[in-house]
């Protein structure tokens, strides 16, 4: 637990200390220094705004490592003047909670707590939280790489603006080395000239720390009577795969290879699956959160092909939950391999999207009235539910009926295929909506 100004003499300190991480030294200091991220940050953003007026909200920061969540805590913390405190979820408790909020309690302003990888916490922990930041002794700042959604209370939540940090873009990254090699005190004292850009900024990932550090160890990889250093894009290269981890459930590598293992099971190819699957869990995965992309992935990549592979998938993260690992890597491996095996449909995440581009495309478009419920008189008055066909009373269950607006009755967005139990479905449909279903390309 550390205060804001020391925090920021450090800061200060590291610029002038060359033993300190290049990525360090080149922290920024203010919300002018910081590069990216204008959607938020922007003069004319409503976060800005909020910062600029002296009103600073609760927020949680999400983002892939390395695109300035903590840094940005910091030098909101510095330019607002309040007390300060800082946590780290994995080595602070419920204990520690309690002492920044007592104290904050007699303080005259409110206290900016900043609280790094905040999912961390459980439940109780972060129960805990909710009555300060709600009566505004403290301003809560967290930070988390995963899923707010999943991972941190729905009462939190409410009480918090969560901002979606993306990774940086290239521009942003050649910003942050160019400004590295002019500002820093070591680095400008030397004749560097960079011909492995585009290699830096592939392996930098959208990381500012990552990439820094990667120049950093390709400088120090010359030799030091070199009179000019030239990082070369062999040097990136080879640098880059030397500092490789084999898996950093922290980094990059966790979105390639989660990206891989979802990728493969899409590709119907369990083997591949349940190789990064175990290169995940060798590696420290939450399992948890593994099973819960097996659930997407069961209905935007098999859906109504195969539609029990969404109950396997959900009973699979309930088991995952039940017992834990080292044997929750078995429930896993059935789910991984059943939905590469499933045949595979995309068609119910395609007829969602394009029906939703519909809605913003078509916002003042009504219900019908024969579809609108009547429960009083004046509703009945007004042709609410009148000539309604219940379906049950007609053969088969079904009578061809308008239920889409006037505007867009000939609209189809579920366009079945004829894979797995999806090709019973089609049929089903070809036949009771003939007119309708004779062109089915969703148009």
């Amino acid at each position: 637990m550390r205060k804001s100004q020391n925090l920021f003499e450090a800061a200060r300190h590291s610029r002038e200390n060359t033993h300190i991480p290049l990525a360090e030294r080149c922290r920024p200091k203010t919300l002018k220094g910081i590069i990216g991220h204008q959607k938020y940050l922007g003069n004319d953003s409503p976060l800005r705004r909020q910062i600029d007026s002296g009103h600073l909200p609760s927020m949680i920061f999400w983002g892939p490592p390395g695109v300035g969540k903590t840094t940005l805590a910091f030098v909101l913390a510095e330019q607002s003047k309040l007390p300060f405190h800082d946590l780290s979820a994995v080595t602070s408790g419920k204990r520690e909670l309690k002492e920044i909020i007592d104290k904050a309690r007699y303080t005259a302003t409110p206290t900016i707590l900043f609280i790094d990888e905040i999912h961390r916490y459980n439940k109780a922990q972060q129960d805990g939280l909710l009555h300060a930041v709600e009566d505004g002794t403290i301003i809560l700042i967290g930070a988390t790489t995963e899923n707010p959604s999943f991972e941190v209370i729905a009462p939190l939540i409410s009480r918090c603006q969560v901002v979606r940090l993306d990774p940086l873009h290239k521009e942003d990254l050649e910003e942050i080395v160019k400004q590295a090699l002019n500002n820093d005190p070591v680095l400008k004292a030397k004749s560097i000239r960079i011909s492995g850009m585009k290699e830096l900024l592939l392996y930098g990932s959208g990381d500012a720390r990552r990439i820094l550090n990667l120049l950093e160890n390709c400088i120090n990889s010359c030799p030091e009577q070199d009179v000019e250093i030239n990082i070369t894009p062999q040097l990136v290269i080879s640098v880059a795969k030397q500092h490789a981890l084999i898996y950093d459930k922290k980094g990059d590598y966790h979105y390639d290879t989660i990206s891989a293992f979802i990728k493969s099971i899409r590709g119907s190819d369990p083997d591949a699956a349940v190789f990064y699957l175990a290169r995940m869990l060798e590696g420290g995965e939450d399992p948890v959160f593994i099973a819960r992309r097996l659930i997407i992935l069961a209905s935007e990549d098999i859906g109504n092909a195969e539609p029990y592979a969404l109950t396997l998938a959900t009973a699979g993260l309930q088991a995952v939950h039940a017992i834990g690992m080292p044997e929750a890597r078995i429930v896993l491996a059935q789910v991984a391999t059943y939905l590469a095996a499933c045949p595979k449909s995309n068609s119910a995440y395609l007829a969602i999207d394009t029906a939703w581009e519909d809605v913003k495309k078509y916002p003042e478009l009504n219900v019908p009235l024969h579809l609108r419920n009547a429960p009083t008189q004046l509703m009945k008055e007004l042709n609410y539910a009148a000539d309604y066909k219940y379906p049950h009373d007609y053969k088969d269950h079904f009578v061809e009926e308008s239920y889409l607006p006037e505007e867009i009755s000939d609209r189809i967005y579920y366009v079945p295929t004829e894979l797995g139990r999806e090709k019973i479905l089609k049929e089903r449909l070809t036949n009771f909506w003939i007119k309708r279903r004779n062109n089915q390309t969703g148009d």
